[in-house]
């Protein structure tokens, strides 16, 4: 059996630049978090003197990929260029036109969901002897989106606009 590798494929990305996240080794566990909304009204109790509840609703599916190792030490070339400026790309506004980051499929053998990035973190966690990163541990926090129903973006209205990405 030949071994597949887990990569957030590209559904849709405005901007044309983001490409797929292909993952040098695979993630050792998927973690699966969805909420579900139940309103109560305290002053409306039951026979148990407990709120009476009515369910209003589920929350998307949240996970986060976590440790993800990228190591271009054999190589000796730098692993942002190689690696991190792409994932990047899944957590920046564009400043032309107020695109959107790009939406992503996670798959590993099977396409699991569509989804956006929430958060990213990652370390530099080896370097060159000319100071060239060549090791990175990368966190991702994804949540679950619904593939027919995703706007362009919307001009921001707070906060600066990342100019690192054209």
């Amino acid at each position: 059996m030949k071994l597949e590798k887990a990569k957030l494929m590209v559904h849709s990305d405005p901007s044309g630049q983001a490409k797929d996240i292909k993952f040098m080794f695979n993630p050792s566990e998927l973690n699966f978090t969805r909420r579900i909304i139940w309103d109560s009204d305290v002053g409306n109790r039951g026979t148990t003197l407990l709120p009476k509840v009515n369910f209003s609703g589920v929350e998307p599916y949240s996970f986060t990929l976590q440790n993800l190792l990228f190591d271009t030490y054999e190589k000796k070339t730098s692993v942002l260029k190689e690696y991190i400026n792409n994932i990047k790309k899944g957590a920046t506004a564009r400043t032309n036109a107020h695109t959107r980051p790009p939406v992503y499929i996670l798959t590993w053998h099977d396409s699991y969901f569509h989804c956006v990035m929430t958060s990213l973190n990652y370390k530099l966690t080896l370097f060159l002897a000319d100071g060239t990163p060549v090791k990175a541990i990368v966190n991702i926090a994804l949540e679950e989106v619904d593939p027919e129903n995703i706007s362009g973006g919307k001009p921001p209205t707070t906060g600066k606009i990342d100019k690192r990405f054209p």
